[in-house]
Order: structure tokens, then C-alpha cells, then sequence
């Protein structure tokens, strides 16, 4: 008979507890409609989630999986490297980053894999987001992160940036992006009376 640990497994359910919503919600969009993760959708502090939120519901309209989570370029730098040299393994084909300030989390995680990464400076601090701009944008030669604009629209264009490359290789990726364009298409009126 197996030996249990019941302090452990109380340890574990008072965890899972205490999850807060961010975390939930975090935890819920991982798989698209049950789908497997194909994207990687980083930010750099919980913080970041209103933004970035934006490029998860994008891809999961489309029916691609995502793995969202908390990783920080500066203060989780084992996690970020652990994570990103497996993703591929665990077939990841992208990743979208999203930090303020200093903003390394997309440069890093380009320096460290050869999968594509989308990068999506964030309006933290006094600077409104021109910090991060300058720190994603500028990478040297050799090291690209396709860089989109400040904040939640640039989340969102970097989910449907992500969609559209992998919408090359899947149709049902194609036909939902097709939707998509087609359904923003039709609300814009002719006329604004």
C-alpha cells in the first residue's frame, strides 16, 4: 500500500484555494476550447494580465490553445529559462511577451529560443509605456522580436499577428481569422449618422 502524506495533500487544496482570480483566469484560458497549447502568452507581473488578456481572447476565439503565465525576465529568471527551453518540447510554435518598465522579457526569450516572439511593451510606469517601447523595439541585430504597440490594442494585434502565422499552416485557424476580419468589416458603417 502506497504511503500518503496527508499534510502534503492538505497543502496542495489550501494552494489551489488560495488562487487568485487573475490566476483562475489564467489557468482557464491555458487551453482554447481544449485545444493544446500553441502559443505562449508571457507577462512579466500579474499586473500585466488586464493587457495582455486582450491576445489570449483573440487566440481563443480562433481556437488556438494557450499557456499563460507569470514570468519575469528579472525576478524569476530560472523559471523563464526553464520554461521557454522546453516550450517547443511541449509544442509551443510562438510566444507573445508582455512587460513594462525595462521590459527585457521579449529579448530574453528570443535570446534563448529559435521560435518566434512577439513582443508587446506595457504602459507601467511614468514613462506611459515609451520605456518598454524603446527596450522591446531596439534589439540588436540578430536577436528579432516583432514588436507591436503600447498596451491592451497591442495585445490584442499580437494575438491576431500570432493567429495569422499560424493560420498559414492550419485552415480552421484561416477560416476563424477569415471570420473575424470579415464580422469587423461589416460594423464599420458607411456613414456615422
Amino acid at each position: 500500500m502506497p504511503l500518503q502524506n496527508p499534510e502534503g495533500d492538505m497543502a496542495v487544496k489550501k494552494k489551489a484555494a488560495k488562487q487568485k482570480p487573475a490566476q483562475k483566469a489564467a489557468a482557464k484560458t491555458s487551453k482554447a476550447r481544449g485545444k493544446k497549447a500553441r502559443v505562449a502568452v508571457l507577462m512579466g507581473s500579474k499586473s500585466d494580465w488586464p493587457s495582455m488578456e486582450a491576445a489570449v481572447e483573440v487566440l481563443k476565439g480562433m481556437g488556438v490553445g494557450c499557456d499563460v503565465r507569470v514570468i519575469s525576465a528579472h525576478r524569476t529568471p530560472e523559471r523563464h529559462h526553464k520554461f521557454v527551453t522546453g516550450a517547443e518540447a511541449a509544442g509551443i510554435e510562438l510566444f507573445i511577451c508582455g512587460a513594462g518598465f525595462a521590459a527585457h522579457l521579449a529579448g530574453v526569450t528570443a535570446a534563448i529560443t529559435p521560435l518566434p516572439v512577439l513582443g508587446v511593451p506595457l504602459d507601467s510606469s511614468a514613462l506611459n509605456g515609451m520605456d518598454a517601447l524603446l527596450a522591446t523595439v531596439q534589439m540588436p541585430g540578430g536577436i528579432p522580436v516583432a514588436t507591436f504597440g503600447i498596451g491592451k490594442s497591442g495585445a490584442k494585434n499580437a494575438g491576431l499577428f500570432a493567429a495569422a502565422m499560424l493560420a498559414g499552416s492550419d485552415p480552421s485557424v484561416r477560416k476563424a481569422l477569415d471570420a473575424y476580419r470579415k464580422k469587423q468589416t461589416a460594423s464599420v458603417p458607411e456613414r456615422p449618422f
